[in-house]
């Protein structure tokens, strides 16, 4: 494992297990705000850790998942507010619409950790490779997501078919929006937000219809 990889293990490990602390100390604050401060201080504390650590191109990785978190909105509320199967509870945070306004950052953490694992995989291994380490990833950081954030709760989905607490709709289109980001990313890296903006909301964008697509499958052709 190299010094960058194992710098990457450890900055999320360390994350991970800070946002356990927070999120079950008994304060009286509620999950919204919890959730709120532990975005904010992953998408400061990530560039921080990536300049400080000599990774360069973190900090690019980083500010193309931002942007694609920011319009992570809208797929969001399309399902909270038009389907009525995706619920954010009141936790105390001001919502956009129907979403928890932290939203539009949180889904920067699980950006960068598909990006970054499919593009080790890619040049460890071949591009080929990089791509099944991308799929690889979504399902297992994305799966956590679903499966985890219930508990907290901030948010859960309601009225479709689950896999535990999973919606089956969601599982391809997460898949498929870590294998859109990541393919996108390889093709913006490096380059400014005139850039990289258009890319993240073709990114949502597919998002969205997979989305969309698969629940009509799965929820009213397949039912």
């Amino acid at each position: 494992m190299s010094r960058e990889e194992k710098d990457f293990l450890a900055f999320h490990l360390v994350f991970a297990l800070l946002c356990v602390a927070v999120l079950a100390a008994p304060l009286a604050v509620q999950a919204g705000p919890r959730m709120a401060a532990l975005t904010a201080l992953y998408l400061v504390a990530f560039p921080f850790t990536a300049i400080r650590r000599g990774h360069r191109w973190w900090v690019d990785l980083w500010a193309f998942a931002f942007v694609t978190s920011a319009f992570q909105v809208f797929p969001d509320w399309f399902l909270s507010a038009e389907l009525g199967i995706l619920v954010f509870p009141p936790d105390g945070f001001p919502k956009i619409g129907t979403v928890s306004g932290y939203m539009a950052g949180l889904w920067s953490i699980p950006l960068v950790c598909v990006i970054f694992a499919g593009r080790r995989a890619a040049e460890r291994v071949s591009t080929r490779a990089g791509y099944v380490a991308a799929a690889i990833a979504s399902l297992l950081v994305f799966g956590m997501s679903e499966e985890t954030v219930w508990m907290i709760p901030s948010w859960y989905a309601t009225g479709v078919r689950t896999l535990g607490h999973t919606a089956l709709y969601v599982i391809v289109p997460e898949i498929l929006l870590g294998l859109s980001a990541y393919w996108m990313y390889d093709r913006v890296r490096g380059k400014g937000l005139r850039v990289k903006l258009p890319a993240a909301f073709c990114v949502m964008a597919f998002y969205l219809g997979n989305l969309a697509l698969f629940f009509f499958l799965v929820e009213r052709i397949l039912r």
